[in-house]
């Protein structure tokens, strides 16, 4: 029940969430400069006092290991710096990359400790189940969200050490061996404690991320989802930003009051998002204005024909009929701008246009062609003065 609940939590971690996971990952090397220079300490005087080839050569692993995930860790933290963006299914890549670097630093750290029980010097032994036991909690503490990749690490690390232990016939052995296995339920409790709390934390923190992108009154998205989605739209290709006011609101909002003004807005909304494909964005900017960004922006004068019918119908309001028009401004990108700022300037100069011909829709492009011809007009009439 608890693995299943880890595959639905962890799916249930947005992506910006899941980078901010696997960056933290990457984001110190310290345990990992400690774990192998512990190891090389203990492993050089172990070889000294009992002048184990094997140990040596564990030790000499434990560095190469280390190594070669410092190099990955500076690799990851270079391919952040570079475009394009990191991607989830590539970030999954470098978790497993992580992953198996910790797997395999666990099962040498296990093996180093195994032999030193082996070997029979006490202090020796102490020093390399420490390690093994500090290497642990690292993993207790860095490891909560991953708790599959935890639990390979607690094994490869206590798994040696307590099949040696066992296989020594005095009590003495079988008790330490006892307490390596307690010392691994113990630290997978205290993982699954964390992954719990981390995925509530999670949970909280990607509902506070969606009522904070909301319009609380009409349930769309509010204007500061613009300066993080527009631009991500442009980069995947040609869009169409719809600039809409509402024409005769005021007048309505003032002669029946703001509850039917609120509810009016609530009906304007749902029959934007009625219009609206899934992949397009409707956005409260405030008052009665709103914005409905298009990605099929190949169909966007008759994406302004069907707002300006479908927002002018009447509405019925607790049986009052109330009619309003609506002024629409589009910008096509990437026309009318490259970027979204310029989108939005130049919906906002056709919503102007718009308003002044009392209501519907006005491309950007027809303002763009008739400024043309009007220099060209102007020019003309220069030369032949």
């Amino acid at each position: 029940m608890f693995f299943n609940r880890m595959e639905s939590g962890r799916a249930s971690i947005s992506d910006p969430v899941y980078m901010e996971v696997i960056t933290g990952l990457h984001g110190t090397t310290m345990p990992t400069v400690l774990a192998a220079a512990c190891q090389a300490m203990v492993g050089a005087i172990t070889t000294y006092e009992t002048g184990d080839t094997v140990t040596a050569g564990l030790s000499v692993a434990g560095v190469v290991v280390a190594i070669v995930r410092l190099f990955e860790i500076f690799a990851f933290r270079r391919r952040l710096g570079y475009p394009p963006q990191l991607g989830r299914a590539e970030a999954v890549l470098w978790e497993r990359r992580y992953v198996a670097g910790t797997v395999v630093t666990a099962l040498v750290l296990g093996v180093f400790a195994a032999r030193s029980i082996v070997l029979g010097d006490a202090l020796c032994s102490v020093m390399a189940i420490g390690i093994g036991f500090g290497f642990g909690a690292g993993v207790v503490a860095r490891l909560a969200l991953r708790p599959v990749a935890a639990l390979l690490d607690l094994v490869a690390i206590a798994a040696p050490a307590a099949i040696v232990t066992f296989m020594q016939p005095d009590l003495r052995h079988v008790g330490l061996g006892l307490l390596i296995l307690m010392y691994v339920v113990a630290s997978f409790e205290m993982v699954r404690l964390s992954f719990n709390a981390s995925i509530n934390q999670i949970t909280l923190k990607r509902q506070f991320e969606q009522l904070s992108r909301l319009d609380p009154m009409t349930g769309v998205s509010n204007r500061s989802v613009l300066a993080t989605d527009l631009p991500q739209m442009l980069a995947a290709g040609m869009i169409a930003v719809h600039t809409l006011d509402l024409d005769r609101f005021k007048e309505a909002n003032d002669r029946f009051g703001h509850p039917v003004g609120d509810a009016l807005l609530k009906q304007v909304a749902g029959r934007l998002k009625a219009l609206a494909a899934q992949d397009d964005l409707v956005v409260r900017m405030g008052g009665d204005e709103f914005v409905l960004v298009q990605r099929a922006a190949a169909d966007a004068e008759a994406m302004a024909q069907r707002i300006v019918q479908s927002i002018s119908a009447p509405y019925d309001i607790d049986g009052q009929m109330i009619e309003l028009g609506v002024s629409v401004g589009v910008a096509v990108a990437p026309d009318d701008g490259r970027t979204a700022e310029a989108l939005l300037s130049r919906s906002d100069k056709a919503l102007y246009r718009a308003k002044q011909e009392r209501g519907g829709y006005v491309l950007a492009r027809d303002l763009r062609m008739a400024d043309a011809s009007a220099s060209g007009q102007i020019l003309a009439e220069e030369l032949a003065a």
